[in-house]
């Protein structure tokens, strides 16, 4: 059986796209239920300081299932407008407790 993966994105938006970023993300993060995805968590900041603008944390079932929704078809052809309101992106594994 597979392990849960559970991961951590902090988001970045270019100066002046921050609400585009987070319509970005709205439209991106209703497809993860579609690849047993959750979204355990949305933090939304300001980005002062070089703080995030964005915390997600997420947990899928394995890692096959993160691969699908990173691969969604839906997703990859909304790359341009990705590039155009997401200045850096982190993501990295955590253990949510």
């Amino acid at each position: 059986m597979s392990e849960p993966v559970e991961l951590c994105c902090l988001l970045r938006a270019r100066p002046g796209a921050e609400a585009a970023m987070t319509a970005y993300e709205d439209a991106v993060l209703a497809l993860l239920p579609e690849h047993g995805g959750e979204l355990v968590s949305r933090a939304v900041g300001d980005g002062a300081d070089g703080h995030p603008h964005e915390v997600h944390v997420y947990r899928f079932p394995d890692q096959a299932a993160v691969d699908a929704y990173i691969a969604d078809p839906r997703r990859t052809a909304r790359a341009a407008e990705r590039d155009r309101v997401v200045a850096s992106t982190v993501l990295f594994p955590v253990r949510i407790a």
